[in-house]
């Protein structure tokens, strides 16, 4: 068990939302699953209470707390993409059954988690030492609900 892990509160399907995350994020895995030995405030007799995993190598935990809660925006998983491909296919799974688009790269996925999920050339292009090519990939990117890497580097070239 890691030392140090975000745990994330679901109301009762916390190993369903991680069996989807772990699916769709490169070098993650399921830890221990501890399940109720007895009947529970959540749930029955082996229900999945916490499930331990990673996702893309950082520890995380799903507590299945047994009523919904909202999460807020102060904090997110963010995913940094290798390429617009794995961008629409994160993209595209986490919204899919009732998650929604925000803005600028941020959805809720159909548990209400926030993500952020974005082309690695995102923050490459933001830091660059031209402050023209940073302030027109800064606007682009403001115009967007989910990144796209090929109209980030049309702003960058002017």
């Amino acid at each position: 068990m890691a030392k140090v892990a975000t745990c994330l509160w679901f109301e009762r399907d916390g190993e369903e939302a991680v069996r989807t995350y772990v699916s769709l994020v490169p070098d993650s895995q399921i830890g221990p699953i501890f399940r109720a030995p007895g009947p529970w405030p959540g749930g029955a007799p082996g229900d999945a209470i916490l499930v331990s995993f990673t996702l893309g190598g950082q520890s995380f935990q799903a507590l299945n707390g047994g009523r919904r809660v909202e999460y807020g925006t102060a904090a997110s998983i963010a995913v940094a993409c290798r390429d617009q491909a794995e961008v629409d296919r994160i993209w595209d799974a986490l919204i899919a059954g009732g998650g929604s688009e925000i803005q600028c790269g941020w959805l809720r996925d159909r548990w209400g988690v926030p993500w952020q999920i974005f082309p690695e050339i995102l923050p490459r292009l933001l830091a660059d030492p031209d402050p023209a090519i940073a302030a027109r990939v800064f606007s682009a990117m403001q115009e967007m609900i989910r990144i796209d890497a090929a109209a980030l580097e049309r702003a960058a070239a002017g």
